[in-house]
């Protein structure tokens, strides 16, 4: 029986059905197998007819993170009640952080230059950043952990963007709290001005890659240290600690700091010196840092993933 007798015996028997979907492990997205049509031999003949496919880039990088953004809220949605419950908790976690602010300028309205209005903005522009990087690439959280027990064999085996793949594999369902309460809060309490919420978004999106450069150089050094999930993680969380104070509260080498080894400067300098008053040479300094910290995150943990060794694990994933 030849080649093509073959196949028209199984669309025959049912083992390929018309459009039927044949999906290989994390398939993204799927392919479709049509019966009936004639396998092209050559890659002369599979090309005719069809537009060249575009060189792999910033398009195909975003639609692949789309893609696990849409499978990961599928699953969170397997279980409603428990993911809308874990958005509102967290919701409700950063408006108490927040009231303690709010009485605290009802009782002195200006410190250091800073109003009730520049806190809620600096609060909401860190839940937003924050809720944005983690919803995401919630995955980045757990990185150093995913090193050390010799877990990124997994992600090896594909042609995939090796740290993109990581992060993406996996969502934080609370994040989508952050980026609520910072979206609601904003323009509820702020009431900004269609400038002032464009230059919010934007500044949110930049914080995002603050948080995401910052955490995956944290969390890269399990390559060189070992066991550092505990040092990552106080790490990202000193960001998101510095992050949230207004910057009038800190003088001298501190100041100095929270521009270099933490760079929380730059998120919580935002309320004052983007959204209230827009100074063109910080906004262009907080792209940079934004840029820079996310190029330098990929750059070292290619260098430093030469240093993983394999955890020989036999996973499947389904």
């Amino acid at each position: 029986m030849s080649t093509e007798d073959r196949g028209t015996q199984d669309c025959r028997d049912g083992t390929l059905a018309d459009g039927q979907t044949v999906r290989g492990l994390h398939a993204i997205p799927s392919v479709q197998v049509q019966c009936g049509t004639d396998v092209p031999n050559g890659p002369e003949e599979r090309g005719a007819g069809r537009p060249s496919r575009p060189p792999r880039g910033f398009r195909s990088y975003a639609s692949f993170v789309y893609e696990y953004m849409k499978a990961n809220l599928a699953m969170q949605m397997e279980y409603r009640a428990t993911f809308i419950g874990r958005v509102f908790g967290m919701m409700l976690n950063d408006a108490m952080w927040l009231s303690f602010w709010l009485l605290y300028f009802a009782r002195f309205p200006v410190v250091r230059g800073w109003e009730r209005a520049d806190v809620i903005t600096l609060w909401a522009i860190c839940a937003l950043g924050f809720g944005l990087c983690f919803s995401l690439f919630g995955n980045i959280s757990r990185l150093a952990s995913i090193v050390v027990r010799g877990e990124l064999d997994f992600y090896l085996t594909y042609p995939r963007h090796v740290l993109l793949h990581v992060a993406t594999s996996r969502m934080d369902p609370t994040a989508l709290g952050d980026v609520a309460f910072g979206l609601v809060v904003f323009f509820v309490l702020v009431k900004p001005t269609v400038t002032q919420a464009l230059l919010f978004v934007l500044s949110g999106v930049l914080a995002a890659c603050i948080f995401f450069g910052f955490t995956v150089v944290a969390h890269s050094l399990a390559f060189v240290l070992g066991s550092s999930e505990l040092l990552s993680e106080q790490a990202t969380s000193m960001l998101i600690h510095f992050a949230t104070y207004p910057l009038g509260i800190f003088d001298g080498p501190t100041k100095v700091v929270l521009f270099t080894l933490i760079p929380a400067g730059f998120i919580n300098s935002i309320p004052v010196s983007v959204v209230r008053g827009f100074d063109p040479v910080f906004f262009a300094g907080l792209a940079a840092a934004a840029v820079l910290l996310v190029t330098a995150s990929d750059r070292i943990f290619k260098a430093l993933l030469r240093k993983y060794e394999s955890g020989n694990l036999i996973q499947v994933r389904m």
